[in-house]
């Protein structure tokens, strides 16, 4: 008699089924499984029942002809096939069905128990969840004290429909140390009392890894390279090859990649030196929250590797191009065997040159720098982190500068932005100027629309030409408008400081003036009298004495005028004068020193960066201002004594 339920899925798949259990054994078979999962009567040992989100599971333990034991799990039934599933197991196999109870308290601490194929986390002596060890690809020690787990995809090698979420990484927290007994020897028995702390977490790495089978043993292994450079993700890896996956182990990573996962392979030379051997993965690897969907490879191309692969003849013979024994450089050996065992093509450099002969070209996306490829189906930028680009999904290329403004320096490089027809947009920058013309032909070539957006060289130079022009242009105006507002602030006598900027101003233009008409020199009484005025402050005065050189300078520019040449028998700032050079007519005046003696306005001589007409005395200037108040004169000093203090301090700008 046999008795059936609908409804049941069998272990995680998705899949819908039915359950039959008859004196013979049990069997499952889905709705679109031909080959049914039979048990049959003397292989099954015992049988459990517990909650699941599917509602209620049997599980069943299976003893294999090895000794082994295997356990296979059924999903989908109600609460009340507990009773005739429980009368059929007792009646048909004599096991009696256990019942067992689940966590839901929701704590995320408790213990973990390794029950064959199976990791269990329980809490208050009670099962929370389980995972299947036979899906563990990785298990890597982050830090000292926790440990992850990632997982393979089941849903890639069952097909099952309908799979959207599923687990991928889980990490554990292992605090404390273990004793693990040092110097024990099986075989004799005997033990060493010795024992060595060991952090929990280790061992528990090491248990995940035997039970999951991460270790294969050395008669599986086909060929093994030691320290490899692996640029993405970083570090040196030792590659070991099987014929159905390949493991990448570092000091702290600890890679499981199933050749069925490898999408492309690429081998590309990066310059004279090097050569980059990439594959890109389905599913990327994971770094904590990092993936890499491709893995970047570097080998020099002088280092050659002598091989045997550890495979037979007629397993040799099922592989296309794979050879027993290999003789010849690294990179060569590595992209052979993995063009063999994943029967993937590899794809080359194709027909693109840049100007010094390589296939790629020096660029940065943002602020990565790397190396562009132009393949014959791709584009592909190699840096940390790759970026493939497929031709036939390119919209657009626009070739840019950006920072034309800048001057001539932008013209070294340009900008290519390459638009997709789904809508992303990537911008490589600070490209050589002479890789455009045969950026712009493979593009061409490839018939893709190109927008140039480049500014020409000789409007680029011609802009950089008038920048200058007007940094000359705004230095002249600051040379010119600077002194005059100093000079109008402080170039005054003490009445005379309290009036405002704009008379100050006027009548200073009133003295240029009057020295540019007058065509004779100043007598020696008008000389000495203005010396003696310019003299009467040690600080302020000779302040007057330099702004008031700078506001001629200014107003002599404006004016046009010329003025008269300075003789011999003027003072100390004719001389000055005399031997400036006419060239430099555009140039700041020097600022003197705060350091330097009272009389030096006077009587010391220095070189000057222009010549500047000499404006009239003082008393000239007074001549013209006659309607204004006279201030109240000052004493006049003979040469030789020391200047009095001013009465009223003078306002200075420095």
């Amino acid at each position: 008699m046999t008795t059936q339920f609908d409804g049941i899925y069998h272990g995680l798949s998705r899949e819908i089924g039915k359950f039959r259990i008859a004196l013979s054994g049990m069997a499952w078979k889905g709705v679109d499984t031909e080959r049914p999962v039979a048990m049959s009567a003397n292989s099954i040992k015992w049988a459990q029942w517990l909650r699941v989100a599917r509602n209620f599971q049997l599980r069943v333990g299976i003893k294999e002809e090895k000794g082994d034991f295997r356990k296979e799990t059924f999903d989908g039934f109600q609460r009340e096939d507990h009773d005739r599933l429980a009368t059929l197991l007792k009646g048909h196999f004599k096991v009696t069905l256990e019942t067992r109870e689940i966590s839901l308290k929701g704590w995320n601490w408790g213990l973990t128990d390794f029950q064959g194929q199976d990791l269990a986390f329980t809490s208050s002596d009670r099962t929370t969840f389980e995972l299947p060890l036979q899906y563990v690809a990785n298990s890597n020690i982050t830090g000292k004290t926790e440990v992850s787990l990632e997982f393979s995809n089941p849903s890639s090698t069952t097909k099952s429909k309908g799979a959207v979420d599923e687990m991928v990484e889980i990490r554990f927290y292992v605090p404390g140390t273990q004793s693990k007994l040092k110097g024990a020897d099986a075989g004799s028995g005997e033990e060493d009392n010795d024992d060595e702390e060991v952090s929990a977490a280790q061992v528990f790495h090491d248990m995940v890894k035997e039970k999951a089978s991460l270790d294969q043993v050395s008669d599986d292994i086909v060929l093994m390279f030691e320290e490899v450079l692996v640029l993405t993700p970083r570090g040196r890896y030792d590659v070991v090859m099987f014929k159905d996956f390949l493991r990448l182990r570092g000091k702290t990573y600890d890679y499981k990649i199933m050749f069925s996962k490898i999408a492309r392979l690429f081998l590309l030379p990066k310059d004279d030196q090097h050569v980059l051997f990439i594959f890109g993965l389905t599913e990327p690897l994971r770094q904590g929250q990092t993936g890499y969907q491709y893995l970047v490879m570097q080998f020099n191309r002088e280092e050659e590797t002598t091989a045997e692969l550890n495979m037979t003849d007629e397993e040799i013979a099922q592989y296309d191009k794979l050879h027993k024994n290999y003789e010849c450089p690294t990179y060569e050996v590595v992209s052979s065997i993995f063009r063999a065992l994943a029967q993937k093509k590899i794809i080359g450099s194709g027909t693109f040159q840049s100007r010094d002969g390589h296939p790629g070209i020096k660029a940065n996306l943002k602020a990565v720098q790397g190396d562009l490829f132009m393949l014959e189906k791709y584009v592909f930028f190699v840096s940390k982190q790759p970026t493939l680009i497929e031709l036939s999904d390119i919209h657009q290329a626009v070739f840019s500068r950006v920072g034309s403004s800048m001057g001539a320096a932008a013209a070294r490089t340009f900008d290519l932005k390459i638009v997709t027809k789904n809508g992303p947009e990537y911008t490589f920058s600070s490209i050589n100027k002479e890789e455009h013309e045969p950026t712009e032909s493979y593009f061409k070539d490839k018939k893709i629309r190109i927008k140039n957006e480049m500014v020409p060289d000789a409007d680029l130079l011609m802009a950089a030409a008038v920048e200058d022009d007007d940094e000359d242009m705004a230095s002249v105006d600051s040379d010119d408008s600077a002194p005059r507002d100093k000079t109008a602030r402080t170039g005054l006598d003490d009445e005379d400081s309290e009036d405002d900027g704009q008379s100050s101003y006027t009548r200073i233009r009133l003295d240029f003036q009057a020295s540019s008409s007058d065509e004779g020199s100043p007598s020696e009484s008008d000389s000495s009298e203005g010396g003696a005025d310019t003299a009467s402050d040690a600080t302020g005065d000779r302040d007057f004495a330099k702004t008031k050189k700078k506001k001629v300078k200014g107003k002599e520019k404006e004016s046009g005028a010329s003025g008269s040449k300075p003789k011999k028998g003027d003072d100390s700032d004719d001389e000055e004068e005399d031997g400036k050079p006419k060239k430099k007519a555009l140039s700041k005046p020097k600022a003197k020193k705060s350091g330097d003696d009272d009389m030096e306005v006077d009587n010391k001589s220095k070189p000057k960066a222009k010549p500047k007409p000499k404006p009239k005395p003082k008393d000239d200037a007074m001549d013209v201002d006659e309607e204004r108040p006279k201030p109240k004169p000052k004493p006049k000093k003979q040469n030789g004594e020391a200047a009095e203090p001013p009465k009223k301090k003078q306002k200075t700008v420095d």
